[in-house]
């Protein structure tokens, strides 16, 4: 009788373990599948765009220095060289100097070089400067030099948003004298 209730224990321990899957073959469970990443895809810079800038600085004229605000239209032409992108642009601004009655333009042609990063281009420009100063008496109208520094981003295919710094020395300005110009702009270009 002890041999009948050991062996009856016995089986039904067995029959709890295998239940519980203890006897059971262990099953695996397959990996999860890896995630792709989408790639980083490089921006293409080649095109043409045009857009708007609001720009701030300071005019030093013969050693007075003023505030200046200023809002712009520009357009240019990049082409990009694969790590490299070279353009050209034009752009005016309108500015509104303190001190004096009336506002001032200036008009720039520039050189554009730049690094493609992808979806970021850091660039430096150089190029002409035409500053054109309405006064009560006076139109004074003077050609200079310029060159700075920017960096790109493209927010879109279609949307560039852009921070632009320029030095300008306008030498033996008219009636003024020496006169340099520091702005700093932030920009919205669009893509065509």
């Amino acid at each position: 009788m002890k041999y009948v209730i050991s062996t009856a224990v016995m089986m039904i321990g067995l029959s709890g373990a295998a239940s519980a899957g203890g006897m059971a073959e262990p099953t695996m469970e397959p990996a999860p599948a890896p995630v792709a990443l989408a790639p980083i895809v490089a921006s293409d810079w080649t095109g043409f765009y045009g857009g708007l800038h609001i720009a701030t600085g300071d005019v030093d004229i013969a050693g007075n220095s003023v505030d200046a605000d200023g809002l712009g239209l520009h357009a240019g032409y990049r082409y990009d060289l694969g790590s490299y992108v070279l353009g050209a642009e034009v752009d005016v601004t309108r500015l509104d100097i303190d001190t004096l009655p009336d506002d001032g333009t200036v008009a720039r042609l520039k050189g554009v070089a730049g690094y493609d990063a992808g979806a970021f281009m850091p660039y430096v420009t150089a190029g002409i400067a035409s500053l054109s100063i309405d006064t009560a008496a006076d139109d004074l109208r003077d050609t200079g030099s310029f060159f700075g520094l920017g960096a790109t981003y493209a927010a879109s295919e279609r949307v560039d948003l852009s921070v632009e710094y320029l030095e300008h020395q306008f030498d033996d300005y008219e009636t003024l004298g020496d006169v340099d110009a520091s702005t700093a702009s932030v920009r919205v270009s669009f893509n065509f």
